[in-house]
């Protein structure tokens, strides 16, 4: 498959994030994130893990545990946390730089040096974004500001380590999303239940809005983005992530009534320009995918582990 397609593709997973705000506060009972969380996380786990039959081996039982605490059992909770103690849109402007902590941990594990064209992008992108979501930010909470940066920083951890564990042979990206999925939806239900207590009532719209989640949200979108790291860079995966808050801007604008001021529709346009450079720019240094990152013919199909043809 073309490297355009793929990056389309995998783009699709933080669009798909970007609805994340407007499923929340429309059909899901208020004031639950962790729950919430851990109903996006478990239940799409359990299922990829149904569909895939394919379980860890040997070391993978460590390393697929130690990225569902990246990529979901730590991001999920520290993402609501901020979301919760920050004024506005300042968690997705902290969010908004998670393409240079991508570009520093690729450097430090990776072996990928960055070069000036990249760091600038990243934050020309940040700077975008942070036009679309500050909207009267008042006064910043410490805690919710480390849980913010924290939340980005796991997120990056655990898109860089995806890059460089890869996958065990004849296991394909479904079958390791579900692992992190499961894993880290094991991580966030003691916390959920021990800080937020017993399950709230679901009507039919949280049944919805909690399949939507599960399904399109999660495991669909999830797999999308590992399916994405493993034929991509780490840092061309990582200039993705601004697709999301500008998503939910448009999402809040064409949904749910929001006006967009014209400073907000030039940050749009301004990430979008930036997320867009930032594509470029890794494809002209890697115009061809390496030996390593070749994907051959049948592990291209969408349902990759050879379990799927049970």
């Amino acid at each position: 498959m073309k490297r355009s397609a793929t990056v389309l593709l995998t783009a699709l997973a933080p669009v798909s994030w970007g609805t994340t705000y407007a499923v929340t506060t429309q059909f899901l009972p208020p004031d639950r994130p962790l729950f919430t969380g851990l109903m996006r996380a478990l239940p799409a786990g359990v299922l990829l893990l149904a569909l895939t039959r394919v379980l860890p081996r040997g070391a993978w039982w460590g390393k697929a545990a130690v990225l569902g605490a990246l990529n979901i059992g730590a991001f999920f909770p520290l993402l609501f946390v901020s979301a919760y103690r920050l004024p506005g849109g300042m968690a997705a402007v902290v969010g908004s730089v998670g393409p240079l902590f991508v570009v520093g941990l690729s450097a430090l594990l990776l072996g990928q040096r960055p070069v000036a064209r990249t760091l600038v992008t990243g934050v020309v992108a940040a700077f975008g974004v942070s036009l679309v979501v500050l909207q009267g930010a008042g006064a910043l909470d410490a805690i919710g500001v480390l849980a913010a940066v924290a939340s980005t920083a796991s997120m990056a951890a655990g898109t860089v380590l995806t890059k460089r564990w890869g996958r065990p042979d004849g296991v394909g990206p479904l079958a390791l999303t579900g692992w992190q999925l499961t894993a880290g939806g094991l991580l966030i239900a003691p916390v959920a239940f021990l800080v937020e207590g017993a399950p709230p009532a679901i009507d039919g719209r949280a049944v919805g809005g909690y399949l939507y989640l599960a399904l399109a949200n999660t495991a669909v979108a999830y797999w999308l983005w590992f399916r994405g790291i493993g034929r991509l860079t780490a840092t061309q995966v990582g200039f993705l992530g601004p697709l999301s808050p500008l998503t939910a801007a448009v999402v809040g604008w064409a949904a749910l009534g929001q006006a967009l001021a014209p400073v907000q529709v030039a940050g749009m346009a301004l990430a979008f320009g930036a997320t867009l450079a930032g594509q470029l720019g890794m494809a002209a240094r890697h115009p061809s995918f390496s030996s390593a990152e070749k994907i051959s013919r049948k592990d291209s199909m969408d349902l990759t582990d050879p379990a799927l043809r049970r």
